[in-house]
């Protein structure tokens, strides 16, 4: 009897694992065959992998005579040693070399302090369904919009255009912290605004602030940043006058930090 039971049941269990393989099919084949697409086992299209899977050393993307035209003081270092070290450049401190490297450049001179610092930062999207490039997007937009540009970008708000209007096409006004310098012939105030940049990457801008009026020269902070699919590449180009009273040039340093930023993106082949 009791084997005729043992029998009963493993006849039964046999019959169960045949009617699962015929019901269920390969647990290895998925949903490929759109047979469910909306079950809970639909293939989903995994989003694209960035462009760039590592970043440059950052200290070693800027040459002397580059470094030379930001920061005069430079040169004017006697110690051979000491000015090998100013070119060389300090790195930033980061955690992970794979995501986020940098480098900043210091020199005095007896007209100024100048400082020059550049920052990589590659973005990685831990969403599938999203693209490392369009998390870096995403993370751009950001940038832009804590620089007041964010309308710029969308095409709504009162941000500016990157011909330096605001969104209505008017002439956005200048404050303490965007100011512009004084006309010249061939710029004008409303060239030397904060705004978004063409032809530098996937997209780009230039922030310009000067520093508020005190007892002390007033220090200008301009900064190019541009985004490569899946890298954003941010540069900061500042001085401190050594003579009170004496306001950095706007259009002199926004040329100069748009040409960093342009050999940068070259060399990301951007």
């Amino acid at each position: 009897m009791l084997r005729k039971a043992y029998g009963s049941g493993a006849s039964a269990l046999l019959a169960a694992l045949l009617l699962t393989g015929c019901t269920g099919g390969s647990s290895g084949a998925g949903t490929t065959d759109g047979a469910n697409p909306d079950g809970v086992g639909a293939a989903r299209t995994q989003a694209q992998p960035g462009k760039y899977r590592t970043l440059p050393e950052a200290c070693n993307t800027v040459g002397h005579s580059t470094l030379d035209s930001l920061l005069p003081g430079i040169r004017q270092i006697a110690d051979p040693g000491q000015r090998d070290k100013a070119y060389e450049g300090e790195n930033t401190l980061t955690y992970d070399t794979d995501r986020k490297v940098g480098c900043r450049w210091t020199a005095d001179s007896a007209q100024a302090t100048d400082h020059l610092s550049i920052d990589f930062e590659r973005v990685v999207s831990y969403d599938n369904t999203v693209s490392d490039a369009g998390q870096a997007e995403s993370v751009f937009a950001a940038k832009l919009k804590a620089a007041g540009l964010s309308g710029a970008s969308t095409g709504g708000g009162a941000g500016q255009t990157s011909d330096g209007l605001s969104a209505d096409g008017s002439v956005s006004p200048s404050d303490s912290s965007t100011p512009t310098a004084p006309s010249s012939p061939s710029s004008s105030t409303t060239d030397l605004q904060s705004r978004t940049l063409d032809g530098l990457g996937d997209e780009a801008f230039l922030d310009d602030r000067l520093g508020s009026s005190g007892s002390t020269a007033r220090q200008r902070t301009v900064t190019v940043a541009f985004r490569t699919s899946n890298v954003i590449v941010t540069v900061v180009y500042e001085e401190q006058p050594a003579v009170v009273g004496m306001v950095p040039d706007s259009e002199e340093m926004q040329d100069k930090a748009r040409k960093v930023a342009a050999q940068l993106a070259d060399s990301l082949g951007a």
